[in-house]
């Protein structure tokens, strides 16, 4: 193999390795493209003999990389440092009412305007509801009459 062969070789899979490190899929492509030129120049200058031992080369230096990527360095003291290990636990969302047999005909107040829909508080947890008699103001006493699409239904209670 040539030199500008070898050479594109390497920067594509310096590129690639790079990847990991800036996300964004530029070096990525960049060097994904240094490899398939370096499989071009061969071809220019072996054949198709050429192109083909290139490319089974580039595939097998490709697969190292990425088994030294997602193997090794995240058993290093810098992969530690660069890979995410931890959960996150809490929602953003509050949850959702899966089991009607739970909430309906309980009573529950509105934690911000139903028009129609809302957050409302049912025995200390948050639900999303809808207010079928129109709009109810934040502290308004509703109750719950159903489930519909995981989200409670809800009418003023007298």
């Amino acid at each position: 193999m040539s030199t500008l062969i070898l050479a594109l070789f390497l920067l594509g899979l310096i590129f690639l390795g790079l990847e990991i490190i800036l996300p964004g899929a530029i070096l990525g492509i960049a060097g994904v493209l240094l490899l398939l030129g370096g499989v071009a120049v061969a071809w220019l200058e072996h054949g198709v003999q050429g192109a083909a031992v290139a490319f089974v080369v580039a595939v097998a230096a490709v697969a190292a990389l990425l088994y030294l990527e997602l193997r090794v360095v995240p058993r290093t003291r810098f992969g530690r440092r660069l890979f995410l290990t931890g959960a996150i636990d809490g929602a953003s969302q509050p949850p959702v009412a899966d089991r009607a047999s739970d909430v309906v005909g309980k009573d529950a107040v509105a934690l911000t305007a139903l028009a129609p829909t809302g957050l409302v508080m049912v025995e200390g947890r948050r639900y999303e509801a809808r207010c079928d008699s129109g709009f109810a103001e934040e502290g308004t006493r509703l109750r719950v009459v159903r489930v519909e699409s995981f989200q409670l239904v809800v009418i003023q209670s007298n």
